[in-house]
This record gives C-alpha cells, structure tokens and sequence, in this order.
C-alpha cells in the first residue's frame, strides 16, 4: 500500500457511509488513474437504485471508464472498502483494473481471495493484483454497525 492508496481508502470509507445513511449495505469504492488521480468513485445504490448490479465496484468502473472514454483501465487501482463478490471480481476483470485494494475481507461472498479468488485465478485470461486489509478495522466496524442496527 502506498499514499495513494490509503487517501483513496479514506474517501471509499467517507462513501460507505454515505451508502449507509442512505439505507444501503455501507460499501464505497473508488479508481485511481496511474498517477494516482481520482477517475472514478462510487458507493452501493442497490436500494436507493433498485439495481442488482449498483454495487459501488460497479458505480466507481463506470465512472471512471466515461471519465477516460475507455472500458479498458488497464495501469487503474480500483480502492473499495469490502472485498468484490464474484460480480464485482468479473467486473475487475473485464475493465483490466490492475490493482484491487480492499479493506474488509468477506467470508461470505468474497472473491478476492477468502470463499473465491477470481481476480488471482490462472485459467482466466487477466488477472490484478490484490492488496487486502487496508483499513481493515474501520470498514469491517462500518459493516457490523449496519447489520447490528438492523438485527
């Protein structure tokens, strides 16, 4: 992890919290262009979109591929606070994101490495590096607050 990196975690989580206000499972992600300027950010707006495929991996890859006119974010870090399902890995993927930088692992659903490592995967044509724990502790308290508070 560098600079760079833990700035763009800090506003994925200022996100997340956004997300969270607005009755959404509290996720924030954002995209960094090679030199570290921010192209693109999202948060999870399943709820407020009615939207499957709102999740903010999703909500930041677009933005950030309009900001560049370009699917292709080859040389791009993809920042977000909760480890990318298998969608949001398939989304990575196919965008050629070069880094994934997560914070909190998800033991459920995750893809990065803990139930599934798509990202990683050899059999697959493209593969991005992972940094994983990035302000773990914060984005993992943001997570269990939502659900505790709706349990």
């Amino acid at each position: 992890m560098n600079a760079t990196d833990h700035a763009a975690m800090r506003r994925a989580l200022s996100l997340a919290v956004d997300a969270g206000r607005a009755g959404d499972v509290p996720v924030g992600a954002v995209v960094t262009d090679a030199s570290g300027v921010v192209i693109g950010e999202g948060r999870n707006l399943r709820e407020v979109t009615h939207d499957p495929t709102a999740h903010a991996e999703v909500v930041a890859l677009r933005q950030a591929a309009e900001s560049i006119g370009s699917w292709n974010l080859q040389g791009c870090t993809l920042v977000v606070t909760l480890e990318p399902c298998v969608m949001c890995a398939g989304a990575v993927l196919q965008s050629r994101v070069s880094r994934l930088v997560f914070g909190a692992w998800d033991d459920k659903a995750g893809a990065a490495g803990s139930v599934y490592d798509v990202v990683r995967d050899r059999r697959l044509p493209y593969r991005a590096e992972v940094v994983a724990g990035v302000c773990e502790d914060e984005a993992a308290a943001l997570l269990r607050e939502f659900f505790d508070d709706r349990r």
